[in-house]
């Protein structure tokens, strides 16, 4: 089954993203992969502190993708995956994307921030999308639910 592999983070257009994939797994008998990357640097403190804020920060992903799961599952008949990696996100996504090979398509939402560009994640994977051996679909932020539904 192809899947769509999603990123979890704390952006605004992250809700755009996981719209467009669980419709689009929806509608074509896919699955919907959920990553969170938890970046290493938020652990430099002592060990014991970067052990509780490691913990503390997987708790939170799993509060969010219950979120992201229990609405795809309810309205898109999809059951979501989540995977969880550490280190920094653009390697963490990219291996990914090598390591599994049922994912089809990568899908990124794009900021709605005019000034600030695409965002981190937008900007840095359409520089390796050459070197991809799939598609990445980039979903604007600003999309209503309606124009998502009518497109997917």
């Amino acid at each position: 089954m192809r899947k769509f592999l999603v990123v979890l983070d704390d952006s605004r257009e992250c809700l755009n993203a996981m719209r467009f994939a669980a419709m689009r797994a929806s509608h074509t008998g896919g699955g919907v992969e959920i990553l969170a990357v938890v970046e290493p640097e938020e652990f430099n403190h002592w060990i014991g502190v970067g052990d509780i804020m490691r913990e503390e920060a997987r708790e939170r992903i799993h509060a969010h993708f219950e979120v992201f799961a229990k609405w795809m599952r309810d309205k898109q008949n999809v059951d979501p995956e989540l995977v969880i990696r550490e280190g920094e996100p653009i390697a963490e996504i990219l291996a990914q994307v090598k390591d599994d090979n049922d994912i089809g398509v990568l899908v990124l939402g794009a900021s709605t921030d005019s000034k600030a560009g695409p965002g981190p994640l937008v900007t840095q994977l359409t520089r390796s999308a050459g070197s991809l051996d799939i598609p990445i679909t980039i979903v604007p932020g600003d999309l209503s639910k309606e124009r998502l539904e009518a497109i997917t």
